[in-house]
């Protein structure tokens, strides 16, 4: 019988148990015996993914749903047998705000897709004055820019739909996903399909209609998913599930377990054991290796291996957000409809956004209670998380208050800090990227994961991790395969 190749994860989170999950799947389809380990230093699994239940509500301490036009997330909800607890957004017929000079304004229906469904809300929304709404209607006859080289997120909105509406509207809608500034964001790093759209169509809205129009009619045997979905009692349910069926399939998961270094020894020829020296002075090895660690972490284990490496990575900042979570009595005032809104960076507030959590998703609090969740802090809005919790808190109430009404007091409060979790593709990310495949490419068999690279969703670490499987499979039975592809090809799908 073939001895079985081993191969360890670093890291826990949505990356890493989707690795392994992966893994698993591809080393049997090649015929290959595995024996995978998990590590992580933490003393629970799934990173970012944390739901609390406490009594009738739930909450979310990080993400509270992913996107359903992603298919990573939904296929791997299938396989796990989540199907039954995936649920849609409410229905509402207002869907989110923007708040612009102190005031709320109805965010209109299809901006997201950049195809407006009906132009009467989009006018009467306030938001944009008729020269902003004339010049932001031009971007069919914008010329499309140069097809090389990087251009910022910023850059590239203003150029096609005109400053106001970067300003009022789409800075907050697209800058907000990575809680950065849209002046540093690269274009293709982030967005690859609004770059795509433009070069193939001359206008990024002319391409969203055509490709709307060829899109296959959606089966009817398939149940109609809203843009975001989440589960019913919480995105936690997904990390149980996972950890649980790797468990069941015999891979090793240990909490707690923090490597502190990480040496690379001769095999054979063209192959290598990756000896871990973990924090309690014990050492493990492989022939596999997926480091699923935020790139800070990934550089020092790396940097004695492969200091380009370890450079490179250095260059992938961070920035650090909050969540805060309030429960209020069930009054509300005219401002709380829909799902929340969000605020552009021209206000001037703390707040990044805010989400009427029990009116967006279904079984999150009792019908008397409004569940709210506020999001501070990203690139240029640290200062606040200095604050302690009890003046984090009151800080954002009082923007509640003047935003919304919001007066009462809430019946339950919890702050989650999030330092140095999300990950900026600022200008020149894909050439970085490029460069770090290029150091880490004489080690087979070594492979690095997660949000840092190609994706910060929740389906862009699932699609990662399954890419970063294949890989490894394919260096431990030395061949070649798609997954072979630079990291920096591996653009958020």
């Amino acid at each position: 019988m073939t001895r079985p190749r081993t191969v360890v994860i670093v890291g826990g989170g949505i990356s890493g148990l989707a690795t392994a999950f992966s893994l698993h799947e591809k080393a049997s389809k090649a015929g290959l015996s595995i024996r995978c380990t998990i590590l992580e230093s933490d003393t629970s699994w799934g990173g970012k993914i944390v739901t609390h239940r406490i009594g009738e509500i739930v909450t979310e301490a990080g993400p509270d749903s992913f996107l359903s036009q992603k298919q990573a997330g939904l296929d791997l909800c299938m396989k796990l047998g989540l199907a039954d607890q995936l649920i849609n957004t409410n229905e509402t017929g207002k869907k989110a705000c923007v708040l612009y000079g102190g005031r709320l304004h109805d965010l209109p229906e299809g901006l997201l897709s950049f195809v407006p469904k009906q132009l009467g809300p989009f006018f009467r929304s306030g938001l944009l004055s008729w020269t902003g709404l004339a010049r932001m209607g031009l971007e069919f006859a914008v010329p499309p820019g140069p097809s090389t080289g990087d251009e910022s997120l910023a850059a590239f909105l203003c150029r096609r739909f005109g400053a106001q509406a970067y300003e009022r509207v789409l800075e907050p809608l697209m800058a907000g996903i990575y809680a950065g500034n849209a002046e540093q964001m690269s274009l293709r790093a982030t967005f690859p399909r609004f770059f795509e759209l433009e070069q193939q169509h001359g206008s990024v809205v002319r391409g969203m209609m055509a490709a709307k129009k060829a899109a296959s009619p959606v089966s009817t045997a398939q149940p109609r998913r809203t843009m975001f979905v989440s589960l019913k009692n919480g995105l936690g349910d997904l990390v149980t599930a996972l950890t649980t069926r790797l468990t069941q399939q015999g891979v090793e998961l240990r909490l707690g377990a923090r490597v502190d270094a990480l040496r690379v020894r001769s095999h054979e020829l063209g192959r290598w054991i990756y000896d871990l020296i973990l924090h309690d002075g014990s050492a493990l090895s492989a022939e596999g290796l997926v480091l699923a660690t935020p790139a800070y972490v990934s550089a020092e284990l790396l940097r004695p291996l492969t200091p380009i490496a370890g450079g490179l990575l250095d260059m992938i900042p961070y920035a650090s957000t909050a969540t805060i979570a309030m429960a209020f009595p069930r009054t509300l005032t005219s401002a709380i409809e829909g799902f929340g809104f969000i605020v552009p960076r021209r206000e001037q507030r703390h707040l990044i956004a805010a989400t009427w959590t029990s009116l967006k998703w279904p079984h999150r609090a009792p019908t008397d209670q409004l569940l709210v969740r506020c999001y501070v802090g990203g690139v240029g809005r640290e200062d606040i998380l200095q604050l302690g919790d009890q003046m984090l808190t009151a800080t954002v109430r009082e923007e509640l208050a003047t935003v919304c009404g919001i007066r009462v007091e809430p019946s339950y409060t919890e702050v989650n800090r999030w330092w140095k979790a999300m990950p900026q593709y600022t200008l020149g990310h894909l050439d970085r990227l490029a460069q770090l495949d290029a150091a880490v490419s004489r080690y087979p068999g070594l492979v690095l994961a997660g949000a840092g690279y190609h994706g910060v969703g929740i389906p862009d670490c699932i699609r990662d991790g399954a890419l970063a499987a294949e890989r490894v499979v394919q260096d431990l039975i030395g061949g070649t395969s798609v997954a072979r592809r630079s990291l920096a090809s591996r653009a958020p799908g």
